[in-house]
Formats: C-alpha cells, sequence, structure tokens
C-alpha cells in the first residue's frame, strides 16, 4: 500500500492525508516540525492521552474546545484544578468526557510543574530522548520504538499518566523529534532541512 497521495494541489503527501479534509492543513503546518515551546508540548502530550482508543481527528476537531476547557494547556494553572474541576468538565460536551484522562491531564500538569523545576524545561527534557537517525529505518511503519518505550518508562516512573509507548511515540512524530514523513511526500526532505539546523534545547 502506498504510503502517499496526490493532492488536489498536485503536492505528494502522507497518505494519511486523506482520511479526513482537516487533515492537510495540520500534515503541512504542524506535523513533524521541532517544536521548543513548553506548552505546546504539553498540549501534545495530553491530547495523545486523551486520543487513546479514539482517533486522532475526533481529537483534532475538539481541540479548541480542550484548550478553552484546560485553560489553553498552561500546566502552572491547569495544575490547581481540584475535584470540582474535574466535576466540571465531565459535563463539557465539548471535550472528550473521560474521568481517567481528565484526572491524568490534572496530573500530568502537577508533574510538568515539577519537570520544569528538576529541567528547566520540558523541551530540554524531552529533547534529551531524541533517537538516533537510524533508529526508524522505513517511516511510518512503527508504532514504538525503542526511544518511545524508553520515554514511556521514565515518564511513568516520574508519575506522569497514560504516557504508554505507543503514545509516546505519537508525540514524538508529532513535536519532530523524528521526521516520519513518508518517502516522497514532499514536506519530507523539508523537514530535513529544518532539523539540521534546528537548535536542539539543553
Amino acid at each position: 500500500m502506498s504510503k502517499t497521495t496526490i493532492g488536489t494541489d498536485g503536492k505528494c503527501r502522507c497518505a494519511w492525508c486523506d482520511s479526513a479534509p482537516e487533515f492537510n492543513a495540520y500534515h503541512d503546518t504542524e506535523w513533524g516540525f521541532p517544536v521548543t515551546d513548553d506548552r505546546r508540548l504539553f498540549e501534545k502530550i495530553c491530547l495523545e492521552g486523551f486520543q487513546s482508543g479514539l482517533s486522532w481527528r475526533t481529537i483534532l476537531t475538539k481541540r479548541e474546545n480542550f484548550r478553552a476547557a484546560f485553560e489553553g494547556f498552561d500546566f502552572h494553572k491547569l495544575a490547581t484544578f481540584d475535584d470540582k474541576d474535574v466535576e466540571r468538565l465531565l459535563q463539557d460536551a465539548g471535550i472528550i468526557r473521560h474521568r481517567g484522562k481528565i484526572e491524568a491531564a490534572i496530573n500530568n500538569a502537577k508533574r510538568a510543574c515539577e519537570m520544569i523545576e528538576r529541567e528547566g524545561s520540558l523541551a530540554a527534557y524531552f529533547w534529551r530522548f531524541e533517537p538516533d537517525a537510524d533508529e526508524i529505518a522505513i517511516p511510518q511503519t512503527m508504532s514504538t520504538s525503542p526511544t518511545s518505550i524508553a520515554l514511556s518508562k521514565d515518564l511513568k516512573k516520574r508519575g506522569w499518566k497514560f504516557v504508554g509507548p505507543t503514545t509516546v511515540f505519537a508525540f514524538m512524530q508529532a513535536m519532530g523529534l523524528i521526521n516520519d514523513h513518508a518517502d516522497g511526500c514532499y514536506l519530507r526532505p523539508e523537514i530535513d532541512d529544518i532539523r539540521r539546523s534546528f537548535v536542539r534545547p539543553v
């Protein structure tokens, strides 16, 4: 099965773009571009947790609702949420009303605040887990990797929740820790160029 598709604009993209009309813009402007902004990193790992068992389209179409409900994923603010906030969020039809996932997002906000104290930034921590280029020989053939397993294990040891190896691998793909654009996708060489000049956080 081909891992690429030709869009109406004539550009060759990853084949998953055909799955939903919202995916082209997400693919072209976000997916796989290296990210160092702590709030964006935190938002993404939370949303990947909410996606567990669901489709990314479900989460993407609700993303603005999630941002409104979770204080724009400002983890300092989210860390102050209590049981009343959990009950309120369970009534919010604009998000995924799953108690475990909501509680995990609040818990992870607290863990993110702790990580800032210890590591300086979320970016400095996550980018320490950037895998070697040869870890993924063929793009889009893996749903976990040795590095995603290691990152998942370390996050869980630090008390994070809903951060299994598959969730973490999807996070790494989206946040540019790896370039998993398909061979032939017009963005793959562009992402390679960006990654070559990208300054890793320390």
